[in-house]
């Protein structure tokens, strides 16, 4: 993250299979979730992984591959749970619905799942709630993982999950100045989840915004400079300022923002395969870059090609400081198991830099 030497590539996994960590460890992680997965990153040279908190069983899933929630949403299967619902703006009918809507009205936002936190409080009172659940991460990983800070709806995901697809693209392409007011309003609600993970002692935070799909921006640069990157400064600022490290997680393919990300604050980028890491790599050698593996080639489950990718990515990956190991498109439950040990076991045989 500091992009200082090391003897090793780092190595940095979203991941959510449990068939993978239990060939791998031998250890049911239905039934000891978080002793299965610390065995998994006491096996492997995994530098970031989330660990359950707890040994507490969880029930196991049925194999449906989607479900409907109490209320009728539909959910996926995601890892040993299942998806947040991506019904996001049905509560809105129409443009006028969006552009009379009053986010300062609505603060606590636990109920969106993705926050899960009442932004009603003062800063003060949100950083020791920040703190207190950093100290319990740190209790669980102990020195075997980074526990970081994070934030998923750093400014553009606020309207994208308050009022939907839709509406959201013909609020930002049509009403320009209605737009800038919400987008004002929300980056009240984020200002202050930015200003305490700056008053905590966390040394890197991951702040998130799907700007991107697979084809690029979802809005034109030009749109983004005016609308978004205002806050982007503002927002890593603070946390520069008190000496955290800034990286920024996005879907899709971010060849067209990685440019104006850095210019921002960040210090780099986890994203997908889709993007052209080498690229960015050559304007940028001293960024952080997460995201170049690609499940895709997992999920062929073929030994030799998921070596050659590997060997590839330590290729690229060994003179870079801030390169990490990292399947860009995440490790679901779907990705056959062997080809997961596959993948780390060739991480661990490439990944020395010298």
């Amino acid at each position: 993250m500091r992009r200082e030497p090391t003897d090793r590539i780092a190595h940095w996994e979203h991941m959510s299979n449990p068939d993978a960590v239990q060939l791998i460890t031998g250890i049911d992680p239905w039934e000891k979730p978080y002793s299965a997965h610390k065995a998994l990153v006491e096996r492997y040279p995994l530098d970031m992984l989330r660990l359950p908190a707890d040994d507490k069983p969880i029930p196991r899933l049925s194999d449906d591959v989607t479900f409907l929630d109490e209320d009728g949403g539909k959910t996926a299967r995601w890892g040993q749970g299942k998806s947040w619902h991506w019904d996001w703006g049905s509560k809105f009918k129409t443009i006028e619905d969006v552009i009379t809507y009053q986010p300062l009205e609505h603060p606590d936002h636990r109920w969106m799942e993705p926050v899960g936190l009442d932004l009603s409080v003062s800063v003060e009172d949100l950083t020791v709630q920040l703190q207190a659940g950093l100290d319990g991460a740190r209790q669980v990983v102990g020195d075997i993982s980074l526990s970081v800070g994070a934030f998923y709806n750093t400014i553009f995901m606020w309207p994208l999950l308050t009022f939907g697809w839709e509406l959201f693209l013909e609020l930002g392409a049509a009403y320009p100045d209605e737009c800038k007011r919400l987008l004002r309003d929300f980056a009240c609600l984020s200002r202050k989840v930015f200003q305490a993970w700056a008053g905590t002692d966390v040394e890197a935070v991951t702040c998130h915004d799907d700007i991107c799909y697979q084809r690029g921006p979802t809005f034109s640069p030009k749109w983004l400079r005016e609308f978004i990157y205002p806050y982007y400064e503002e927002f890593w600022g603070c946390l520069k300022d008190a000496g955290k490290i800034v990286v920024f997680i996005c879907d899709g393919n971010i060849d067209d923002v990685a440019d104006d990300i850095l210019a921002c604050g960040a210090d780099g980028w986890c994203s997908e395969p889709y993007t052209n890491w080498r690229e960015l790599a050559r304007k940028h050698p001293d960024a952080v870059i997460a995201g170049d593996g690609d499940n895709r080639v997992l999920m062929a489950n073929d030994k030799d090609a998921i070596y050659a990718m590997v060997r590839g990515m330590a290729d690229f990956g060994r003179a870079l400081p801030g390169y990490f190991f990292s399947v860009g498109n995440h490790i679901p439950w779907n990705v056959p198991a062997e080809a997961v040990k596959h993948y780390f076991e060739a991480a661990e045989e490439y990944g020395n830099r010298v």
